[in-house]
């Protein structure tokens, strides 16, 4: 994993465009609304055309990483400003990006109390979180990564639900809690390695025991993020209290913050840790599957029922990272992107109904397919893809997932036992999302509110469709995302001379 020691320049200007949106947005009258609003819009759009030029690497060459550079920040601790993007981050990178103006422009009608700072913190968290998928510094990361707790905060407090205090108070927490620990971690690396540059410290010699605590320190932060079961008690409260945007990012781009971080930092790390506790996290990962999507089952409200599957849809992509073999991490890595696809579009259509109907209780609808048919067919497509459905990009992202932890020795004597329990989730989600469907849309339109309600207009559309798009691309010709994340995967096992051992 070669790094250039120049000044990253392009990456350095990607992560300069939606910060100097928000300085745009903060130096602007709060009067002029409309002028703020389209200025997100215009620079989070801006940040999207701009990341499409990182496709211009050769991502199918050796597997290192491109648009990188290195300069010194704090030189007598070892600590540089590093950026990079290679095949296990370009993905996360184009999805926040093409996720960040959609969550904008779904919120131009909704939002209308304090639209100057809500703008200026979405458009500060689109640079935390492009930052953690950029750096190749520990202490670096870390900021970025502690960064991305207070737009979110705010986001969730403010412009939340009735219980929103609890839930950004409950969010702040638990994440921050898990995060002391990743920052001693870092801490023992960085001192000991005389560098906290990610690619000088992979491989250095680490006591068999010392490489537990720290495998342990970094994968309870990103446990917390994912979040693994039983880690996961703040995501509902979060996704149920946090406004439509705020449910988009989380689901989108936050969640996968945490599976991020075990596949940049813990495999290549601690590879002998990883080898140890995969039948443990595959274990969890099972029961985070047929957990979540059980407690699905049992929601009324819609929103609460999207959150609970994300526990069960993350469970795979955890199951995946941990069958510790080419295609199970390549199959989580797609997961992720699919993930935030669909259930990013879950909660925006969501937010398209509650914004006409102020409830999200399953019971209030039945029969909206005859009122808003247009938008009932967004959803139907979308929710067929968090089902998994063969020819929609979920059934891709967990096909190849089942096959890495079918056959991977990491796992185990019998792998495929894992494998056998979590196709009981994929049943079970079936189960809770047309349960869902059929009790808002089908039946009879028989509620005087629901007759009234009108179908989507323009700018809705406008939202929706890209993510169709992906949908559809995914999942009928995979190919080309597959072909982006190969050889750094590879590379990435190749660094990884325990669990190399093993899977030979």
């Amino acid at each position: 994993m070669s790094v250039e020691s120049v000044f990253p320049t392009f990456l350095t200007v990607l992560l300069a465009i939606p910060f100097l949106g928000t300085l745009v947005i903060l130096a602007t009258p709060r009067r002029f609304e409309d002028f703020i609003r389209w200025t997100a819009l215009v620079f989070s759009g801006a940040a999207f055309v701009a990341s499409l030029f990182l496709l211009r690497a050769p991502f199918g060459a050796e597997g290192g990483m491109l648009w990188a550079g290195k300069v010194p920040w704090i030189p007598t601790a070892g600590i540089s400003f590093a950026l990079g993007v290679d095949g296990l981050s370009i993905l996360l990178v184009l999805m926040t990006t093409l996720l960040m103006p959609i969550a904008i422009l779904s919120s131009f009608t909704s939002i209308t109390d304090r639209v100057k700072e809500y703008y200026a913190f979405i458009l500060l968290l689109e640079v935390g979180m492009l930052g953690v998928f950029f750096a190749l510094d520990l202490f670096l990361f870390y900021i970025f990564w502690e960064f991305t707790l207070v737009p979110m905060y705010f986001l969730i407090g403010i412009w939340g639900g009735p219980r929103r205090e609890y839930a950004a108070i409950k969010f702040f927490l638990y994440t921050m809690a898990g995060s002391l620990l990743m920052l001693l971690a870092i801490l023992w690396l960085g001192i000991a390695g005389g560098t906290f540059f990610l690619p000088d410290l992979i491989g250095i010699a680490i006591p068999r025991g010392t490489e537990i605590a720290l495998f342990l320190g970094f994968a309870i932060a990103f446990a917390i993020k994912v979040p693994i079961w039983p880690l996961h008690s703040w995501l509902p409260d979060a996704h149920v209290e946090a406004p439509t945007a705020g449910s988009i990012i989380l689901a989108g781009v936050l969640l996968k913050l945490g599976t991020y971080g075990f596949v940049r930092f813990n495999l290549p790390l601690f590879p002998n840790a990883s080898l140890l506790f995969a039948p443990w996290i595959g274990a969890l990962a099972v029961i985070g599957i047929i957990y979540g999507a059980w407690v699905s089952y049992a929601q009324t409200d819609v929103k609460k029922l999207v959150a609970y599957s994300s526990v069960s849809h993350l469970g795979f992509v955890m199951l995946g990272i941990f069958s510790l073999n080419s295609i199970g991490i390549q199959g989580a890595i797609l997961q992720m992107v699919n993930h935030g696809i669909s259930t990013g579009g879950l909660f925006l259509l969501v937010g398209m109904l509650y914004e006409r109907r102020h409830t999200r209780d399953l019971d209030a609808f039945g029969g909206i397919w005859k009122a808003m048919p247009v938008y009932s067919a967004f959803m139907l497509i979308v929710t067929l893809s968090s089902m998994g459905l063969p020819g929609l990009n979920g059934f891709v992202g967990e096909f190849t997932i089942l096959m890495g932890s079918f056959n991977s020795a990491a796992l185990g004597a019998r792998p495929w036992l894992f494998t056998a329990f979590s196709t009981i989730g994929i049943i079970l989600a079936a189960v809770y999302l047309l349960w869902m469907f059929q009790k808002v849309f089908l039946g009879p339109l028989d509620k005087d509110e629901n007759i009234k309600l009108k179908d989507l207009s323009v700018r809705e559309v406008l939202t929706v469709v890209p993510l169709l798009v992906f949908i559809f691309w995914i999942g009928l010709y995979a190919a080309p995302f597959f072909n982006l994340m190969n050889p750094a995967v590879q590379a990435l096992l190749n660094h990884m001379p325990a669990v190399a051992s093993v899977i030979r």
